[in-house]
């Protein structure tokens, strides 16, 4: 996928999360959430740039996606002040789940294309793909952004009904 349909794969994925801590009585940290969210979403095709890293290789797995959430949390225990409310929320684990979400979001996103991800690499170099699309189809990329555009406003809809 390009760009746009892994912006809108991110806030497909990140919605429920941001929805569910937005119903705990943070919104602000639940909108930072999403912007951090969808900021990282491309970050797995940073390996376009990497010399002697192939395109959807090491970058476009589970183990980088958790490598990504390990990193955020680390960066939330560095940089959150222990007396700010954001610690309330258990800010390390949401941070992990951000990261999680953002990089398995492009995952699942790439997934739908015929070339497909080697998820478990490198303890498997078996290649997943549901085939339903190539990355540079203009539909499904802008049908994903507005999909993920729905699902924020949904998750907002009913945060602003029940809040």
């Amino acid at each position: 996928m390009y760009q746009t349909g892994h912006y809108g794969g991110a806030l497909t994925a990140y919605a429920p999360l941001g929805t569910f801590v937005a119903l705990m009585g943070y919104g602000e940290i639940a909108a930072v959430g999403g912007l951090v969210c969808v900021a990282l979403s491309t970050l797995p095709d940073f390996d376009h740039r990497l010399p002697l890293i192939d395109h959807r290789g090491p970058t476009h797995t589970i183990l980088f996606a958790l490598a990504v959430g390990a990193g955020l949390a680390t960066l939330a225990a560095v940089f959150v002040d222990a007396s700010s409310p954001f610690v309330d929320v258990g800010i390390n684990a949401f941070a992990f789940l951000v990261g999680v979400a953002s990089i398995s979001s492009h995952l699942l996103a790439d997934a739908l294309t015929p070339m497909g991800i080697r998820p478990f690499w490198p303890f498997s170099r078996r290649r997943y793909s549901f085939a339903v699309t190539t990355a540079a189809n203009p539909v499904a990329n802008y049908g994903l952004l507005g999909l993920g555009l729905a699902a924020t406003l949904a998750g907002l809809s009913i945060t602003l009904l029940v809040g």
